[in-house]
Protein backbone atom coordinates (compact mmCIF):
# COMPACT_ATOMS: atom_id res chain seq x y z
CA UNK A 1 0.00 0.00 0.00
CA UNK A 2 1.17 3.20 -1.02
CA UNK A 3 0.34 6.43 1.17
CA UNK A 4 -0.29 9.50 -1.16
CA UNK A 5 -1.14 13.14 0.16
CA UNK A 6 -2.58 15.65 -2.35
CA UNK A 7 -2.34 19.32 -1.10
CA UNK A 8 -3.80 22.66 -2.22
CA UNK A 9 -4.56 25.54 -0.60
CA UNK A 10 -7.31 25.56 1.60
CA UNK A 11 -8.19 21.66 0.48
CA UNK A 12 -12.27 22.35 -0.36
CA UNK A 13 -11.13 22.28 -4.22
CA UNK A 14 -8.27 20.82 -6.11
CA UNK A 15 -6.95 18.43 -3.15
CA UNK A 16 -10.50 16.89 -1.98
CA UNK A 17 -11.12 16.36 -5.80
CA UNK A 18 -7.67 14.36 -6.51
CA UNK A 19 -8.01 12.66 -3.01
CA UNK A 20 -11.80 11.77 -4.16
CA UNK A 21 -10.41 10.52 -7.83
CA UNK A 22 -8.23 7.95 -5.89
CA UNK A 23 -10.10 7.06 -3.51
CA UNK A 24 -11.06 3.86 -4.39
CA UNK A 25 -7.52 2.59 -6.08
CA UNK A 26 -6.41 -0.84 -4.87
CA UNK A 27 -2.42 -0.61 -3.66
CA UNK A 28 -3.16 3.12 -2.70
CA UNK A 29 -4.19 4.89 0.48
CA UNK A 30 -5.24 8.33 0.44
CA UNK A 31 -5.52 11.86 1.76
CA UNK A 32 -5.83 15.38 1.28
CA UNK A 33 -4.91 18.74 3.12
CA UNK A 34 -3.89 22.43 2.94
CA UNK A 35 -1.44 25.05 3.66
CA UNK A 36 -3.75 27.67 4.63
CA UNK A 37 -4.82 28.16 8.59
CA UNK A 38 -8.78 28.13 7.20
CA UNK A 39 -8.24 24.98 5.33
CA UNK A 40 -11.13 22.24 6.20
CA UNK A 41 -8.02 19.77 6.50
CA UNK A 42 -4.79 21.44 7.58
CA UNK A 43 -1.26 19.67 6.52
CA UNK A 44 0.62 18.41 9.81
CA UNK A 45 3.48 16.88 10.72
CA UNK A 46 1.88 13.66 11.10
CA UNK A 47 0.08 13.43 7.72
CA UNK A 48 3.50 14.45 5.82
CA UNK A 49 5.04 11.34 8.05
CA UNK A 50 2.33 9.01 7.10
CA UNK A 51 3.15 10.11 3.27
CA UNK A 52 5.20 8.11 0.83
CA UNK A 53 4.75 10.23 -2.28
CA UNK A 54 3.47 14.02 -2.05
CA UNK A 55 1.70 15.86 -4.67
CA UNK A 56 1.08 19.61 -4.57
CA UNK A 57 -1.26 21.83 -6.96
CA UNK A 58 1.10 24.84 -7.86
CA UNK A 59 4.89 25.39 -7.03
CA UNK A 60 4.11 27.80 -4.31
CA UNK A 61 2.55 25.00 -2.10
CA UNK A 62 5.91 23.43 -2.73
CA UNK A 63 7.87 26.48 -1.51
CA UNK A 64 4.78 26.81 1.47
CA UNK A 65 5.01 23.28 2.15
CA UNK A 66 8.83 23.35 2.16
CA UNK A 67 9.42 26.45 4.58
CA UNK A 68 6.73 25.37 7.27
CA UNK A 69 7.68 21.60 7.48
CA UNK A 70 11.37 21.20 6.22
CA UNK A 71 11.85 19.41 8.92
CA UNK A 72 9.35 16.94 8.07
CA UNK A 73 10.07 16.61 4.53
CA UNK A 74 13.17 14.53 4.52
CA UNK A 75 13.30 11.64 1.76
CA UNK A 76 10.23 12.64 0.54
CA UNK A 77 9.21 13.10 -3.12
CA UNK A 78 7.40 15.98 -4.03
CA UNK A 79 5.79 16.76 -7.04
CA UNK A 80 4.12 19.91 -8.61
CA UNK A 81 1.12 19.71 -10.73
CA UNK A 82 0.87 22.46 -12.05
CA UNK A 83 -3.01 23.24 -11.40
CA UNK A 84 -4.04 26.47 -10.94
CA UNK A 85 -7.52 27.12 -8.41
CA UNK A 86 -9.94 27.34 -11.38
CA UNK A 87 -11.50 24.57 -10.38
CA UNK A 88 -15.18 23.53 -8.72
CA UNK A 89 -14.99 20.57 -6.54
CA UNK A 90 -15.22 17.02 -8.83
CA UNK A 91 -15.39 19.72 -11.59
CA UNK A 92 -14.60 17.47 -14.97
CA UNK A 93 -12.24 19.29 -16.16
CA UNK A 94 -10.22 19.02 -12.86
CA UNK A 95 -10.97 14.85 -12.79
CA UNK A 96 -9.66 14.19 -16.48
CA UNK A 97 -6.45 16.79 -15.77
CA UNK A 98 -5.91 15.04 -12.55
CA UNK A 99 -5.94 11.64 -14.32
CA UNK A 100 -3.78 12.74 -17.17
CA UNK A 101 -1.25 13.91 -14.88
CA UNK A 102 -1.49 11.43 -11.99
CA UNK A 103 -1.20 8.27 -14.22
CA UNK A 104 2.31 8.19 -15.50
CA UNK A 105 3.12 8.70 -11.95
CA UNK A 106 0.85 6.51 -9.65
CA UNK A 107 -1.55 4.86 -12.20
CA UNK A 108 -4.92 4.91 -13.30
CA UNK A 109 -7.57 5.86 -10.48
CA UNK A 110 -10.22 3.22 -10.04
CA UNK A 111 -13.09 5.07 -11.84
CA UNK A 112 -15.78 2.12 -11.73
CA UNK A 113 -19.09 3.14 -9.40
CA UNK A 114 -20.07 0.85 -7.62
CA UNK A 115 -24.16 -0.58 -7.53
Amino acid sequence: MKNILFICSQNKLRSPTAEQLYSDTPGLEVSSAGLNNDAEVAVTPELLEWSERIFVMERNHRSRLTKKFKSHLQGKRITVLDIPDDYDFMDEVLLMILEQKLTPMIGRPNTETQS
